[in-house]
């Protein structure tokens, strides 16, 4: 009781931060912008489900209002501002970084605390570099802040290419070598970055340098900036290479013998339901070995191939207000986005009919074209990939009795597995969710389950991608091959399709898939170019539309067609208006996105 805090009351960069533990909430401020982007209302500001319903993998669908994911799908807007949050949100974690980056040695660390500085610091170098990735990858040239202090310099407009890759570059390899290899539950660490260093250098050389096969070691060298940490001039392939061979030699980390375990679905208290038989089963987790059931040692959430990721807890509520905040940022949000649509029959959702898989919002379901490219592939090598039935659920044929919403637009038959909404028979309603039975469990933050109760990780960085990201820039398949074995695939030698493939069914509904095509088709792209020939692929697929299975409709793009909207904006979404407006003429606009050419615009399909 009488230990006091003998700082003046009010917090300013002389005197904040004074002690460690306020760097730690520093830090702790910077991640969260994460939880505000994978908790808050996916279609308004999650850009991981964005650029899976922007790529080949999904659809727009949802409810006939729905008008926000549908106009991702066929990439247009619907307002000048509709792509504003993430740009707001992405340079609030930028300037929180840039706080902790400026002040951290205000705090007068002892000889033996130094260690925790380097990690402190090393994370905030990390997170700015990784905030301006995404950024870039959404708004491309965009103004480079580096300081808490704006100058007028760094408000102008710059190239990512030729600016602002090289810092986010930097700040990775500031983070690798200030940072640890102790692992922390939600932190970053220098595998992390090693990891990360990968992912925006293969996007840098492909989109920006246009080579699409790196495995010819022809990528160029990347120029540095010198700060702390970071002394070297320049980031070569090889070692990109190096970094990724560090993480498998050093990092500790496996793939999960099962896939399966790395997704809320496969959890013990299901398994446990298919294994009584009583009341319903779910058969496709019932060969399982418990021991690698999701809630088990070594799965799901902080499993053995987790290296990054966003974490989730029970302390959403409809009182959470401010800048950089949303109400529902503590849970997994996009499991009510791709959870099963409940219109007005209110049957899916329903336990005996649709079983195990609870209801939500049904947006973004996956696109004829993944299913019918994998089965194709299946096919092709006379071959089953777990990894399908693992990852979508083939309505028709795996649940009883799914119903078409007659409010539903745009569904393939399919919908998404991954992150996927999960009730049991042990849970009181049909809106609830297995998380409720689990232990430790008290009350519903929202006393909402369906909206509140969902924790699952969401995945930024899996060990797997290393492994492929190392085939890709080597053309050693070894690596490949170990994704393909747990997959029960047959093994095949190195190549780019191979290699694209692979990815594809990897990480599909992971966020990844749109940035990899981009960066395979490079920054001037033709209709036979790699993303623009696999989006305008959708155009004359079959859809079911207003609940009318038996009357579906030809998928057609909303103004023109999707070669043409990708050849027009390169990949990127549209610049908020409105900060256009405040920057005074310092800001332009993408190209592609003149909102006074009716081929950008939102139009009422159905």
């Amino acid at each position: 009781m009488l230990d006091t805090d003998p700082r003046v009351t009010e917090m300013t960069q002389a005197t904040f931060p004074g002690k460690p533990a306020d760097v730690e909430a520093l830090n702790a401020a910077t991640y969260s912008i994460m939880n505000v982007m994978g908790g808050g209302d996916s279609d308004n500001q999650n850009p991981f489900f964005w650029w899976e319903v922007m790529s080949d993998n999904c659809f727009g669908s949802g409810g006939l209002q729905d008008n926000k994911v549908k106009s991702l799908h066929h990439l247009v807007e619907m307002s000048v501002d509709q792509y504003e949050e993430p740009f707001k949100l992405l340079y609030g974690g930028i300037q929180r970084a840039n706080n902790t980056i400026e002040t951290i040695d205000n705090v007068p660390w002892k000889e033996n605390e130094k260690t925790r500085r380097n990690q402190l610091l090393g994370e905030a170098y990390f997170m700015r570099g990784l905030y301006n990735l995404w950024l870039t990858q959404l708004f491309g040239d965009v103004p480079l802040i580096t300081s808490t202090t704006v100058t007028e310099e760094m408000e102008q407009e710059v190239s990512a290419e030729e600016v602002i890759y090289p810092q986010i570059l930097s700040d990775m390899v500031s983070g690798m070598n200030l940072m640890s290899t102790e692992k922390s539950s939600g932190h970053a660490n220098k595998f992390v970055a090693e990891s990360f260093i990968a992912r925006a250098y293969m996007f840098w050389a492909g989109f920006y340098k246009n080579v699409s096969e790196l495995a010819s070691g022809s990528a160029p060298a990347i120029s540095l900036v010198e700060q702390e940490g970071c002394t070297a001039a320049s980031l070569s392939q090889a070692d990109v290479v190096n970094y990724l061979k560090d993480v498998v030699a050093n990092g500790g980390y496996k793939l999960c013998e099962d896939f399966r375990s790395l997704w809320q679905y496969s959890n013990s208290l299901l398994w446990d339901e298919a294994q009584d038989g009583e009341g319903h089963a779910y058969a496709f987790i019932k060969d399982m070995k418990r021991e690698n059931c999701f809630d088990m040692p070594g799965m799901g959430n902080g499993n053995t191939e987790e290296i990054f990721q966003i974490q989730f807890m029970n302390a959403s509520s409809w009182d959470i207000g401010g800048a950089y905040n949303a109400q529902r940022m503590y849970s997994n949000y996009i499991s009510v986005f791709w959870g099963l649509r409940n219109g007005a029959s209110n049957q899916n959702g329903d336990r005996n009919l649709t079983y195990p898989f609870n209801q939500g919002w049904g947006q973004g379901t996956p696109s004829c074209n993944i299913w019918d490219d994998w089965t194709a592939a299946e096919k092709a090598g006379n071959y089953e990939d777990l990894r399908k039935k693992a990852s979508l659920i083939d309505l028709d044929n795996e649940l009883v009795g799914y119903t078409y919403e007659k409010d539903d637009c745009e569904e393939s038959g399919y919908s998404v597995k991954k992150y996927a909404e999960v009730n049991l028979d042990a849970c009181e309603a049909n809106n609830d969710t297995w998380w409720s039975k689990c232990e430790g469990y008290n009350s519903s933050s929202l006393a909402n389950k369906m909206q509140g109760d969902h924790f699952e990780d969401f995945y930024l960085m899996r060990y797997s991608d290393v492994l492929l990201m190392l085939t890709e820039l080597t053309g050693d398949a070894q690596y490949m091959n170990q994704v393909q074995k747990r997959a029960g695939v047959p093994e095949t030698a190195y190549s780019l399709k191979a290699v694209q493939d692979e990815r594809r069914w990897e990480f599909a509904f992971e966020g990844i898939r749109f940035n990899d095509m981009r960066r395979w088709t490079g920054n001037n792209p033709t209709e036979s170019s790699y993303a623009p020939k696999a989006l305008q692929a959708q155009k004359g697929k079959q859809i079911v539309c207003l609940g009318q299975k038996g009357n579906k409709r030809t998928m057609e793009h909303m103004t023109c067609s999707w070669a043409e909207r990708y050849i027009a904006t390169n990949g990127f979404v549209a610049k908020p208006q409105k900060q256009i407006n405040l920057m005074d003429g310092k800001l332009t606009q993408n190209p592609g996105w003149d909102a006074s050419d009716p081929k950008t615009q939102y139009k009422v399909l159905y």
